[in-house]
């Protein structure tokens, strides 16, 4: 209601000067014309009367002109207001307004027009020298301090001015979007990439945008970026093998492999052209992967063998991450042997390698980082496979020493558990047992990192937004100082060429009008896309609340077997539960995942369940005849709190054994209706049996179902629908019911 309201008050003293044009108004004298006058006047230099154009005059009510070539100008205003005249070329000039007469001023010790210009440039020098500064600060704290790097892109806007330099602010926006790229936040790297091509178009810019979209495996907007340059003829030998690089990359992630080899191949051709190694080097890789995804093993070996001797050539690093790549490929194809020769010899580079003097701090070991006890863990599977155990003990010994010394939990949890099941595997159920417990040690360590790095990661959104809003804003105010400009040069010109023509005095306010309703406009559809970020950040909040809330349960199930000694039953039952966790993980980054694959995680979820009780309930999964489930997408562990409760809060109370049954029924062809209904004691029962400590703590997971349910609606338009109700009129069985559309 507000924003319209500003609409119609914008509007209303837009058109005042319009209808005051009129003529059936002009006997009209009015209160409110009684009190504005226009001022005329001049600004010269006092010593020999040189007009001074392009001087700002503007009033402490809002009024705006600049002044002509002449050195005069025009300008609304009420007695008593203050008349500003700015400029850089003089020092801030006020009057107060006392009359209706003309103001002129004159200026002391402006010369000549050209010493004018050129303290004007000096000052504008000096302002993007200073841009750089910070923009030069900003790269240097680019990897280490995310946090201050922002603030120093910050500062760079600002220093620019309301009207400043849009190839200098393109500089900054793109800066800042590498930035944002460098720490994965690739949502906000696009935006300020866009921001940044709306300012300044450059190749350069165009290319990391269509980086990010790639990071994000948004490939039809990467291609949709890319695909202009190929047209541009000026681009620069690296900017070419970049481009075609990234096109391969597109097609290969669209399935399109041979388009994919196409531009690899014509990037690899500049390159030898060029002289570029690391990107030869790349680029072999690249089409190796390639062909080994299109299973044409030959000709990926051969590509493999030309990456990994140019790889030689540089960085000890880059040799050994080729190295570790072509043995994966081995792995695929179960050539073990020359997967564990590989190995070794990255083994013994990265060990004569010098130690960097600052450790890793916790955190900072990614998956896709090539360390010691990765190698270790990898060289012990491909003995595991052979089934040489006793070759794999000292790898996997090594990888969980090394690991704890890094303090990398992940590869500690994952060799520790793989040590566990050599030693069962061999009989030794004594190391068995030892190393197990050690690995549910190392799981509950981990639990609880993961737990601190989900608080860091919000905490850190929350700083970045902050950050974010505060570039916004400068960039919002400098389009509006920019538009302002613009208005009042418009407005000189009609002036000029039209004195005597009232009509095109009436077209330029109506032009006005038009460019404070689009202004409106913009200003909305930009608060508009804030909710959307705003949703989008939540969003992830909820669901990283979830994975957390969900491994706490599973758990729980675990060190139930454990708690019973019933050793077969919880490495089975952890296994099954690895599996489960690894695709629960793998989508917890995604709003939407197909629902095919939700329903395989639900059946497995439930086959879980249902092992730990299956004297309580059995279940059914029911699929109606022609459902076409892959047309429809859902949001990630949308059903499993539903269904987790109708187990532990319906049937597992439940004298005899009870159903839990769900099916899946096309609505329409928008529409699908998934129902997950047991015949349980009911939400009243379940209610009652409650402890009293239980009834004072809510349930987290139904509590973020909701919140992310209210969410999605918001953003997509009522796009998911929960019901749940009383299966029975005595209160008993529960029916869940899930409506969902497709767009």
């Amino acid at each position: 209601m507000t924003k319209y309201t500003y609409i119609c008050i914008l509007f209303f003293f837009g058109c005042y000067p319009v209808l005051s044009q009129t003529e059936p108004l002009r006997e009209k004298v009015s209160i409110e014309a009684t009190r504005t006058i226009e001022i005329k006047g001049t600004v010269q230099g006092k010593e020999n009367f040189e007009p001074l154009s392009g001087v700002e005059v503007s009033t402490n009510s809002g009024a705006y002109a600049i002044t002509d070539a002449l050195g005069e100008y025009k300008i609304k205003v009420s007695i008593g207001d203050e008349l500003i005249f700015k400029s850089p070329e003089f020092e801030t000039k006020r009057h107060i307004i006392t009359s209706d007469e003309d103001v002129d001023v004159l200026v002391e010790g402006y010369s000549e027009s050209s010493s004018a210009r050129s303290k004007s440039k000096r000052v504008q020098d000096d302002q993007i020298s200073i841009h750089k500064s910070y923009l030069d600060s900003a790269n240097y704290y680019k990897k280490n301090d995310i946090e201050r790097s922002i603030d120093f892109i910050t500062q760079s806007i600002a220093q620019l001015g309301k009207r400043g330099n849009k190839k200098e602010l393109a500089l900054s926006l793109t800066a800042l979007g590498e930035i944002y790229q460098y720490h994965k936040q690739y949502d906000l790297a696009v935006t300020s990439f866009k921001d940044a091509l709306t300012a300044n178009k450059t190749s350069k810019t165009t290319l990391l945008l269509g980086g990010a979209y790639l990071s994000e495996k948004r490939y039809k907007e990467a291609e949709k970026t890319l695909s202009p340059l190929l047209k541009v003829k000026n681009l620069i030998p690296f900017q070419q093998v970049e481009l075609y690089e990234s096109l391969g990359d597109v097609y290969a992630g669209l399935g399109r492999l041979k388009k994919g080899v196409d531009f690899y191949e014509e990037a690899l051709t500049v390159a030898k052209k060029n002289q570029i190694t690391p990107k030869m080097t790349d680029l072999n890789s690249k089409i190796a992967d390639v062909y080994a995804t299109d299973d044409k093993s030959i000709e990926a070996e051969g590509y493999y063998g030309n990456s990994l001797k140019l790889a030689e050539s540089q960085a000890p690093q880059r040799a050994i991450q080729e190295k570790e790549k072509v043995a994966d490929f081995y792995n695929k194809k179960n050539r073990y042997d020359d997967e564990i020769q590989l190995r070794k010899q990255s083994l013994n580079e990265l060990n004569s390698l010098p130690k960097p003097k600052v450790e890793l701090k916790s955190g900072q070991i990614t998956a896709d980082t090539i360390t010691a006890q990765r190698i270790n863990y990898k060289i012990a599977n491909a003995y595991i496979a052979q089934d040489k155990y006793e070759q794999a003990i000292p790898y996997l010994e090594k990888s969980i020493i090394e690991a704890d010394t890094d303090d990398d939990l992940v590869v500690q949890k994952d060799a520790t558990r793989k040590l566990s099941e050599v030693y069962e595997n061999q009989g030794d159920f004594t190391k068995a047992l030892a190393t197990y417990q050690a690995y549910v040690s190392v799981v509950d360590t981990l639990y609880i990192r993961k737990e601190q790095e989900i608080s860091r990661a919000a905490r850190f959104n929350r700083e970045i937004s902050t950050k974010q809003s505060r570039i916004s804003g400068l960039e919002q105010a400098r389009e509006l100082s920019q538009s302002k400009y613009d208005l009042a040069v418009t407005e000189q010109q009609l002036i000029q060429e039209s004195n005597k023509r009232q009509k095109w005095v009436i077209y330029s306010l109506i032009f006005g009008l038009i460019l404070m309703g689009l202004a409106t406009f913009f200003f909305y559809r930009s608060n508009q896309q804030q909710k959307l970020a705003n949703n989008l950040l939540a969003l992830k909040s909820l669901r990283s609340q979830m994975n957390p809330h969900f491994i706490f349960n599973a758990l729980n199930s675990v060190n139930n077997y454990i708690a019973k000694s019933d050793e077969r039953s919880a490495n089975r039952y952890l296994s099954e539960f690895s599996t489960l966790m690894r695709s629960v993980l793998e989508n917890s980054e995604e709003d939407f995942i197909p629902l095919s694959k939700e329903l395989e995680l639900l059946e497995l979820y439930v086959k879980l369940e249902h092992s730990r009780f299956p004297d309580k309930f059995d279940y059914n999964i029911e699929l109606e005849e022609h459902l076409d489930v892959a047309a429809f997408q859902i949001p990630p562990m949308l059903l499993q709190p539903y269904i987790e409760n109708s187990i532990w809060h319906g049937l597992r109370y439940k004298e005899e054994k009870g159903l839990l049954k769900i099916e899946l029924k096309q609505k329409d062809k928008e529409t699908i209706e998934i129902t997950i209904t047991d015949d349980g004691i009911g939400r009243k029962k379940s209610a009652a049996l409650k402890t009293q400590n239980q009834k004072k703590q809510k349930s987290k997971g139904m509590g973020n179902i909701k919140k992310r349910v209210a969410i999605l609606n918001d953003m997509y338009k009522d796009k998911v629908d929960v019901a749940i109700s009383d299966l029975e009129n005595d209160g008993s069985g529960t029916q869940v019911l899930f409506t969902l559309k497709k767009d």
